[in-house]
């Protein structure tokens, strides 16, 4: 018997119960037929007509759209964008839920994922659930947290200014990114047409009034005279290398965090809420407890905040090594802690540099690695080091929960964990673990 031809389901529509949220900013569904479906516009409860946006009658799982609400969540609300909706922008997740019903549903995937890849309760993490709102962000339903320090903004074939659709290069012309800072929307990229350009990314400093405009040229393309609604510094990135080159102004904008001035270089990472940098620097320096004379590493250590905070407060004898892989970000980091003797930034990959140092132990490592995680290498390694404590800072719960069954492996126990909602209306979440020696916690 021969098997049934594989077709596409995309446009099908099932009308269904939507079940609890996934990571990713969907939530899931079954057909009739038990075919696992993602569903986005959606909430847990929910009774919705899914249209199939991806998958076909082999697969695991078929990607969905809620396109009609039959029986709606209380914690639904009217998406306050207009830009946010099926087959629209896909920056936003979670635009029709409260913003309370947002926390919650993050820490509903942060408790999965620390039970999935972890084998952790939320009370064996020493986490009491929450997710915690950043200053200023607690707004009633319908108003929206103007947060996004950095928007990076796709120009369709018209040269007109836009975001990408869930899952597409497809561009969505908008007029006004509600969750964009004012800084980004004061310089009027969206009213502006850029022709011969593939993007253009707005940031805006929280430190300082600088303000970086930096421009992707499709291949051929020229410049054109950037002339927006407040003074900014124009980059370019580099059609051949992939460079980023300065235009005109400054190279780098002036970020302020923990007391301290950070120069952020060549559109680097800086944390994109305004908040994040000194909400995260207090998680880590709470957790830590630095002492004078304390040895510490900063992994992943970008362009210094977390190893400057330590450098601040271990003395004239402690010493803090940071390691990062980008060469711009090292820089940086070197620039902006010059004035911490005991503070010394490498340039690299952390599994390739950290072997290298001869380190053998430490008292305190905080980590902040990319969405991936640290991986059970790195993990290893820094076990082996018979740190105090060790803070970890997570971007994605998944790549966090594996990285700390890892560490379970290797004897540390999670002493607390803290969630931080710094990406209101997205699926994101920001953790930070702190870690200890299990026996302490016997």
């Amino acid at each position: 018997m021969q098997n049934e031809p594989t077709s596409s389901l995309v446009g099908e529509e099932y009308e269904v119960e939507v079940g609890p949220v996934a990571h990713g900013g969907h939530c899931i569904a079954r057909t009739a037929e038990n075919q696992v479906l993602f569903v986005r516009h959606t909430l847990p409860g929910e009774k919705v007509v899914a249209r199939v946006t991806d998958g076909d009658t082999d697969s695991r799982f078929l990607r969905a759209d809620a396109v009609r609400i039959l029986e709606p969540s209380k914690d639904r609300v009217e998406a306050p964008c207009p830009y946010a909706g099926p087959g629209m922008c896909g920056g936003c997740d979670w635009q029709h839920a409260k913003p309370g019903a947002q926390r919650r549903l993050k820490g509903e995937v942060i408790a999965e994922q620390l039970r999935r890849l972890a084998g952790l309760t939320p009370e064996e993490a020493g986490w009491d659930g929450t997710v915690m709102p950043a200053d200023g962000d607690k707004l009633p339903p319908g108003e929206v947290p103007a947060w996004r320090t950095r928007v990076q903004y796709a120009v369709d074939a018209d040269g007109r200014a836009g975001l990408r659709k869930h899952r597409s290069h497809e561009v969505q012309p908008i007029d006004h990114c509600l969750i964009a800072a004012p800084g980004v929307s004061e310089l009027g990229v969206e009213k502006r047409e850029w022709p011969q350009m593939a993007a253009v990314e707005a940031i805006t400093a929280t430190g300082s009034n600088d303000r970086q405009v930096i421009l992707t040229p499709r291949p051929g393309g020229r410049l054109p005279l950037v002339e927006l609604d407040k003074p900014v510094s124009v980059l370019r990135v580099d059609e051949k290398d992939g460079g980023v080159h300065r235009v005109h102004g400054r190279a780098f904008v002036r970020e302020r965090a923990d007391d301290r001035t950070y120069r952020v270089g060549s559109g680097g990472f800086w944390q994109v809420h305004p908040q994040a940098a000194n909400t995260l620097v207090r998680a880590v320096m709470q957790g830590l407890l630095p002492r004078k004379n304390d040895t510490a590493l900063d992994l992943y250590c970008g362009v210094g905040l977390f190893a400057g905070a330590i450098g601040q407060r271990i003395g004239e004898k402690g010493a803090v090594l940071g390691i990062e892989s980008g060469k711009r970000a090292v820089e940086d980091a070197r620039h902006n802690l010059k004035d911490l003797d005991r503070v010394r930034i490498e340039h690299g990959k952390v599994d390739q540099v950290l072997p290298r140092t001869g380190i053998t132990e430490c008292d305190l490592i905080v980590l902040d690695p990319p969405r991936a995680g640290a991986g059970k290498q790195v993990v290893n390694h820094l076990v082996s080091l018979g740190a105090r404590r060790i803070a970890y800072v997570a971007c994605d719960p998944a790549a966090l929960a594996r990285d700390l069954a890892y560490f379970a492996d290797g004897g540390y126990r999670v002493r607390t964990l803290r969630a931080f909602d710094l990406f209101p209306m997205t699926h994101h979440v920001e953790c930070v673990a702190i870690l200890e020696p299990a026996a302490k916690g016997v």
